[in-house]
């Protein structure tokens, strides 16, 4: 397409929901560590995080030292949850194929659990091997760390600046921002909450949209803003 060499996605909650499973998960083990938190308000502070970070950051709020039990026990319970629960964000399937050019996946998520899920929603074949685990970099280079996103742009051999990206957390659009990548926000998964497109937006989101059936123009609207600067 025009105006962008490479269209790079965020995994959950932008082509799978998933991200209200986690906060599902994570919310009730917080609780039970004694720091009390809601499905809800994990989802607002803590999507796209890694929960390893969010456990550190939760650490430093409140002087709660949690158990090194906690990460393997909320991957282990995350794992069953996603594999009987997961589906497929409304409309991604068509909207992908829909936009021609390079494309690839950019997540904080571990690649096993990326490759899972998107064969178990059938969208593993969009993508190949293009599908990248910020996990896979070293330590401390997860979003909001820009390292994932200039990674896959690398990987295919694309300047940043000709990349477009879509998230749906503030961390992934900070990460996009200081990629010098251009980012379309979304708020259409499960785990959206009130005024998520503002923070989307005010975070450096060009502009948000809540269906993904929008995004092929989106894509077509913002490649020809491009081409006529």
């Amino acid at each position: 397409m025009p105006g962008f060499d490479l269209i790079i996605y965020d995994c959950d909650g932008v082509l799978v929901d998933s991200e209200i499973i986690a906060a599902e998960v994570e919310s009730k083990l917080l609780t039970e560590a004694g720091f009390p938190i809601s499905t809800e308000e994990m989802a607002e502070r803590f999507a796209g995080l890694t929960w390893k970070d969010i456990l550190l950051t939760v650490e430093r709020e409140s002087s709660i030292p949690f158990s090194a039990r906690l990460l393997d026990e909320s991957e282990r319970l995350l794992d069953i949850k996603l594999a009987s629960e997961v589906q497929a964000i409304d409309g991604a399937l068509d909207a992908i194929q829909r936009i021609p050019g390079p494309r690839c996946i950019c997540s904080n998520s571990s690649l096993p659990r990326l490759r899972a899920m998107l064969k178990l929603v059938g969208i593993d074949r969009l993508f190949g091997d293009h599908v990248y685990s910020a996990k896979d970099l070293g330590e401390g280079r997860t979003k909001p760390a820009p390292d994932v996103f200039l990674h896959g742009a690398s990987q295919l051999g694309v300047r940043p600046s000709g990349v477009l990206v879509i998230e749906d957390s503030v961390h992934g659009i900070h990460a996009a921002r200081a990629a010098g990548m251009r980012v379309v926000g979304f708020t259409g998964a499960s785990h959206s909450y009130p005024g998520h497109a503002d923070k989307l937006t005010e975070a450096g989101a060009e502009t948000v949209i809540r269906r993904m059936s929008d995004l092929p123009a989106t894509v077509e609207a913002l490649a020809g803003f491009t081409d006529l600067l």
